[in-house]
């Protein structure tokens, strides 16, 4: 007997079979009937939801990052969390990784794949700014933080932290992304007025080291 499922199951069903495949045999060297064989369907069932091996990965980034967003809102609205180790986790949280999660990483940072990568970013920078910036304001309430524009700051520290640490536009070696890092939580410090432990702790925990931090007076 023929099982007919609902198209948006049938949907997930081929995203997930693409998604684990990406993640073992690389998009390029997957094919639409390495999919057709793992979910158990025709040709024409794969073409009804998706054009093309490209319209399969374009949905699977659209499906990570509206997970990534779930996720850091889950993180941001957990008030067993201490506000500033709040903001660490959201941040730490967005380098989770899925069975296909790399694949699909390395897929959008390919030259010919420019536009998909600035939407994702795009994606990244109006989805995750207003959840840190309510963490800020609650931080702000709380006497942790201090300043007027918690949305713009944090606007400017996640389009900066998605440009110079993304690794395409600007190409650093280790030891100069490290120094980034440690500018980066430095001047962060700056905008929101923390406390010397703060930004030690921001640093220790997003991989800026254990050295001494610049007094933010």
């Amino acid at each position: 007997m023929r099982i007919v499922k609902e198209a948006e199951q049938r949907r997930h069903e081929i995203l997930d079979a693409a998604e684990a495949l990406f993640g073992e045999k690389g998009f390029d060297g997957t094919s639409t009937n390495d999919i057709l064989v793992a979910v158990g369907i025709a040709r024409g069932t794969l073409y009804y939801h998706f054009k093309s091996k490209e319209d399969i990965m374009d949905a699977l980034i659209e499906r990570y990052g509206s997970r990534l967003l779930e996720a850091a809102q889950r993180l941001a609205s957990d008030r067993t969390v201490p506000v500033d180790r709040r903001i660490v986790h959201v941040v730490m949280g967005l380098n989770v990784s899925g069975s296909g999660s790399d694949e699909i990483m390395e897929h959008i940072h390919k030259p010919q794949n420019a536009l998909m990568h600035q939407k994702t970013q795009k994606m990244i920078i109006n989805g995750l700014t207003p959840i840190l910036a309510d963490i800020i304001r609650e931080g702000v309430e709380q006497g942790l933080f201090n300043t007027p524009y918690p949305y713009e700051c944090m606007e400017m520290v996640i389009v900066y932290a998605t440009t110079v640490f993304d690794g395409d536009l600007v190409e650093l070696t280790e030891e100069e992304r490290a120094a980034r890092m440690r500018a980066f939580l430095f001047h962060l410090g700056r905008l929101l007025n923390l406390q010397e432990e703060q930004v030690a702790y921001f640093m220790q925990m997003l991989g800026g080291g254990e050295q001494s931090v610049p007094e933010n007076s």
